[in-house]
């Protein structure tokens, strides 16, 4: 089964800081067969790493310093979506609260990791052309491990 994965939880230094979220519990499903296939919709988006912060606000992506990048995180979304279509994926473990990745909640726009209900452009995206979307939370019992 081949699944998209925000390539931060697979230990590439994508995040908007240069870092990135890696998950020893996530690595374990290529053991179990499973083919990861790593994404970074802000980097695709032709985006740098690192960059500036930044969130949605009022259906634009807005960064730290009240720059609109909407149009990066659109067209690093649709190529996921293009990826996807490619490796016929029907699944995808993203990054919560990203404004590219998130999925259910995201944060507000004020910079100040308060969290609202939403999802990221590319989650978006993605849940929109049936692929489920899960949290790296979610993935010990998602996948039972």
């Amino acid at each position: 089964m081949n699944i998209l994965v925000s390539a931060c939880l697979l230990g590439v230094k994508c995040r908007y800081d240069g870092r990135d979220n890696k998950s020893d519990i996530l690595l374990k499903l290529i053991s179990k067969g499973y083919n990861l296939i790593p994404i970074c919709p802000e980097q695709l988006g032709g985006l740098p790493t690192p960059r500036k912060p930044a969130e949605i606000i009022n259906g634009r992506v807005i960064n730290i310093d009240n720059e609109d990048v909407t149009e990066n995180f659109i067209k690093g979304a649709d190529e996921v979506l293009k990826i996807s279509k490619l490796y016929d994926v029907k699944l995808a473990v993203l990054k919560e609260r990203s404004p590219s990745c998130g999925f259910g909640e995201i944060y507000d726009g004020t910079f100040n990791k308060v969290l609202i209900n939403g999802n990221g452009i590319c989650a978006n995206l993605l849940a929109n052309n049936n692929i489920k979307i899960i949290g790296e939370c979610k993935i010990k019992e998602y996948f039972e491990l």
